[in-house]
């Protein structure tokens, strides 16, 4: 299956890989049986690998909903971010915002309802991310910005072909669930939300729960039990001593990244990160 360059992220995801995307691809197998992915997100190192077959997942409800939206009901999602375009202002923006408050209503939005709100909400918040608080509540303030690109139509419609032309099962559980099944010959690429490189630098909003070092530990053992399979993985994650020392009976590629969501701006700019993998390539 030939790769379609217009296949990219549709979202902008916290610790999107956009950035280094060159520098994964490089440690990626030159073949593997089904790619897993069980922490998604934005989901640049599958649009840039395109496999044929892959099982993607990542805990986040209202996410994974809006990539099956795309696959099923793209020509609908479309016309729902059509109508949030015409709105779009910092009153309607709080609006549209709001609607989670109320769980009993909220839960009575359709699936297409729900992507093209969280869509629109991730285009014109600020800094263009995805955060909710402890109740699961979307909480980034809006944006402000001129003309933010809300219907992305060429992008939708490539990512909505692809999902279609290719063998792609979407989960939505824990990380260790999601892999449960894969098998010898299959590539997994882990992207987990990252060690804290201090105690203010944590960023765990993109989901009502947390990812201590506790969730690390475990996360390393899932890995052990892949390696153990004779399943090849690639695992990306800051280069804090805890993660040096975590995964020091793999190979660790240290590498640059560029971090361009921090509320300071002095804070933003190039960071240390490492690849960890299991094999030579």
């Amino acid at each position: 299956m030939a790769k379609n360059t217009l296949v990219v992220p549709v979202v902008k995801w916290v610790g999107g890989k956009r950035q280094i995307i060159d520098e994964i691809i490089k440690y990626v197998p030159d073949s593997f049986s089904t790619y897993y992915e069980p922490f998604l997100g934005g989901g640049a190192v599958l649009f840039e690998l395109q496999p044929k077959k892959a099982v993607v997942n990542d805990v986040n409800e209202e996410l994974m909903n809006i990539y099956e939206v795309i696959k099923d009901n793209v020509d609908e999602l479309i016309e729902g971010l059509k109508r949030h375009k015409i709105k779009n202002d910092k009153a309607y923006f709080y609006e549209i915002r709001e609607l989670d408050r109320d769980r009993e209503q909220y839960n009575l939005l359709t699936p297409v309802e729900r992507a093209s709100r969280i869509i629109y909400l991730n285009k014109t918040c600020y800094n263009g991310l995805f955060r909710v608080n402890k109740s699961g509540e979307f909480n980034a303030p809006f944006g402000n910005y001129k003309n933010p690109n809300i219907v992305n139509e060429t992008t939708l419609r490539a990512v909505s072909a692809y999902f279609n032309k290719a063998k792609i099962r979407f989960t939505c559980q824990d990380f260790e669930d999601a892999l449960k099944w894969s098998r010898k010959g299959a590539f997994v690429y882990l992207d987990p939300p990252y060690d804290p490189v201090s105690e203010t630098a944590s960023f765990t909003g993109y989901d009502k729960g947390g990812f201590d070092h506790n969730e690390q530990i475990r996360l390393k053992k899932t890995c052990d039990k892949l390696n153990k399979k004779g399943i090849k993985f690639l695992l990306s994650n800051s280069a804090t001593d805890f993660i040096m020392d975590l995964y020091q009976d793999y190979k660790i590629e240290v590498i640059q990244a560029k971090r361009a969501i921090n509320s300071k701006a002095d804070r933003r700019g190039n960071v240390d990160e490492v690849l960890v993998m299991n094999f030579e390539q």
